[in-house]
């Protein structure tokens, strides 16, 4: 039961099945049988959990018992105190209501590659960095999150999932490693 930590390159779709003119998994992983635990949209970047175990991959996706997931998240924007505690307290995105979360200020972590293309820089506009760890994974939460207190998202990075992260396994773009099982479930 192979537990393969792999890190989604920027526009890569989170599947096998080709799609014309787009990069997916299997442009990546050539092992058969292995499905995403979770799902990363195309412009997100970073750790993506595939396993052949269906028991598993549930263990890790199902909302009840989801691993908590920390993203590096470039935004447009210096946030401020009250900016965080907005992120991190439960937030009304609309069509339903965040749990709470942890949002911290963090430097832009040296181990991070050069995104391909490049975010755009504007010189009368500061970016910073955020983390932010949850448990949950509604589509595309993380920037919505951002973009209701005012700082929309440049980059998204998934750095870390339960015990496994990239600062632990560094892995560059398209790259993947197999790692034991047994550690899902203890972080």
């Amino acid at each position: 039961m192979p537990l393969i930590l792999f890190n989604k390159p920027f526009q890569v779709l989170c599947q096998f099945s080709p799609q014309e003119g787009r990069a997916t998994l299997a442009d990546h992983i050539t092992i058969p049988g292995i499905y995403p635990a979770g799902r990363l949209d195309a412009d997100s970047e970073g750790l993506l959990l595939l396993t052949d175990d269906g028991r598993l991959q549930h263990e890790i996706s199902h909302p009840d018992r989801k691993e908590a997931k920390t993203y590096l998240v470039q935004v447009d924007g210096v946030p401020d105190a009250a900016n965080l505690a907005r992120l991190q307290a439960p937030l009304d995105l609309g069509d339903f209501i965040t749990k709470p979360c942890k949002a911290v200020r963090i430097a832009e972590p040296d181990w991070l590659w050069p995104r391909n293309p490049p975010i755009r820089a504007r010189a009368d506009k500061p970016t910073s960095w955020l983390a932010i760890t949850l448990k949950e994974g509604k589509n595309r939460q993380v920037r919505r999150m951002t973009a209701a207190v005012g700082l929309p998202t440049l980059r998204l990075v998934r750095s870390a999932i339960g015990p496994f992260s990239l600062a632990s396994h560094p892995l560059l773009p398209g790259e993947w490693c197999e790692v034991p099982a047994e550690n899902i479930g203890k972080a």
